[in-house]
């Protein structure tokens, strides 16, 4: 099974990462579940993580093409190894952060971008859940943080990547899953815990 999680910086994927294998190793009574991220999850991934967060492109396709990148070596030493021994890969970030924060973030077109996606043959997510914040209180927690990144410093990219995300989980509603991300810890958690619960309860009917 794979699961990634989405939202723009600061909507609390992180935070959530370590509860969500904990549900999921509960569910599923398996420890065969690893978490990992984006980009640079995989082993000798930091050298590319640091270069795409801290260099300026002057053309979007750079980023994009980056991003597609580490994602590729990501599925080929992490993700697909332990899919296909059966275990459960949850990861922070995948494709619908690439379509969120290039299509509409940076403008690309949506077509292309879907092609290079498709070319590079990545596994399907079965199941994602998107934090969905307001960038008000995105920007709060990422102020808390400190050392904003030049990503989290756009406003106008957010709010552009945020409706990005909006419109992919209008468009795949039974894959992504919308969680409100703006109440603490713990209503989010119940949150994903009836979303994990509705999952399983429709992959048994479906058998």
């Amino acid at each position: 099974m794979f699961i990634t999680l989405e939202g723009i910086d600061g909507s609390g994927k992180s935070s959530q990462a370590k509860h969500i294998a904990r549900m999921v190793r509960g569910i599923w009574k398996t420890d065969n579940v690893i978490l990992t991220h984006e980009p640079g999850g995989w082993p000798g991934g930091a050298s590319l993580r640091s270069t795409i967060i801290k260099s300026h492109f002057e053309n979007p396709w750079t980023e994009l093409f980056l991003f597609i990148s580490d994602r590729c070596e990501h599925v080929a030493r992490v993700i697909s190894p332990i899919l296909k021994n059966g275990g459960i890969v949850i990861s922070e970030r995948y494709n619908d952060s690439t379509l969120a924060y290039q299509v509409w973030g940076r403008c690309l077109p949506e077509k292309d971008v879907r092609t290079i996606i498709n070319v590079a043959k990545l596994p399907e997510p079965d199941l994602t859940f998107w934090f969905d914040v307001s960038i008000e209180t995105a920007v709060k927690r990422l102020s808390k943080r400190g050392n904003m990144d030049r990503i989290e410093q756009d406003l106008e990219l957010l709010k552009r990547i945020a409706e990005g995300y909006r419109m992919l989980w209008e468009k795949n509603p039974e894959r992504i899953r919308r969680i409100d991300a703006n109440g603490d810890e713990k209503f989010v958690q119940l949150q994903l815990m009836e979303e994990l619960r509705k999952y399983v309860k429709r992959k048994c009917s479906c058998q």
